[in-house]
């Protein structure tokens, strides 16, 4: 059986040693290269994810990876670690410091284990199945809030929402009690902490959303794509988290009216 305390307790080990790596680049950003999608990425990505992958080899040397920076290996085995090495290079780039780090861990196709590092603000959100949710070790747990009318919504990405539905867009900006736009991986820790109600985000890939899904879970919130489907390697990118199952039957009904 699958020992999700040691394995979690590995996975914060591995991903609070790497980010010191991150956090000095942070405060000393190198020289910036552009992917062939045109998004940033640093030496500090690069770095960041060379020193996980390596690490995880080391401690599972027959679980595949999954990576934002070195690809994929072994997707086909029962266990992949997901990695994503710095979860808003833009936000690394300009001096932010809500730029995350995450690591998941997929048995099965299931996600088993989250981690959100930030660690720029040295916080770290961990979940695992049965195990509940915490921020810096200590217990969290999502709100209560059952209706949009009463939700703090942020809205992540919202330029590509916007670029690619204007009309809905326009109606998110009117939706819930309270709106945020926002980025990257934070404002789904803060639906974790129960701090805010729900998020909305777009066009993510399976490193920006397994991990998450995996934090927000254990903390009794809900994550899936816009049709209600749990999310997976296959998911379009279009994810949303709420903390209840009303709240978020009610947001997908609004994503999709």
């Amino acid at each position: 059986m699958t020992d999700l305390p040691a394995l979690l307790a590995t996975a914060l080990r591995i991903t609070g040693d790497a980010a010191d790596i991150s956090r000095s680049g942070f405060n000393a950003v190198s020289e910036i290269d552009l992917k062939s999608d045109e998004s940033p990425v640093t030496a500090s990505d690069r770095a960041t994810e060379k020193a996980i992958r390596e690490a995880l080899v080391a401690e599972f040397p027959e679980d595949g990876i999954f990576g934002e920076e070195y690809g994929i290996e072994g997707l086909d085995r029962p266990r992949v670690w997901v990695v994503d090495p710095i979860d808003g290079t833009k936000s690394f780039i300009t001096g932010v410091p809500l730029f995350g780090m995450l690591m998941a861990l997929v048995e099965d196709g299931e996600t088993l284990l989250g981690i959100i590092r930030l660690p720029a603000l040295d916080q770290v959100y961990a979940g695992a199945r049965g195990l509940g949710a915490t921020k810096d070790g200590k217990p969290i747990r999502v709100s209560r809030c059952t209706a949009l009318t009463d939700a703090t919504l942020f809205i992540n990405e919202a330029e590509k929402i916007h670029g690619d539905d204007p009309a809905l867009f326009g109606r998110l900006c009117t939706a819930g009690k309270l709106r945020r736009m926002g980025y990257d991986c934070h404002p789904h820790a803060l639906v974790a902490e129960g701090r805010i109600d729900a998020v909305v985000d777009y066009d993510l890939k399976p490193y920006d959303y397994l991990p998450v899904a995996g934090v927000v879970e254990a903390a009794g919130g809900i994550m899936t794509d816009w049709q209600g489907q749990p999310l997976n390697f296959e998911s379009d990118g279009r994810v949303v988290s709420a903390a209840t199952p009303d709240l978020h039957a009610e947001l997908l009904a609004f994503l999709n009216a």
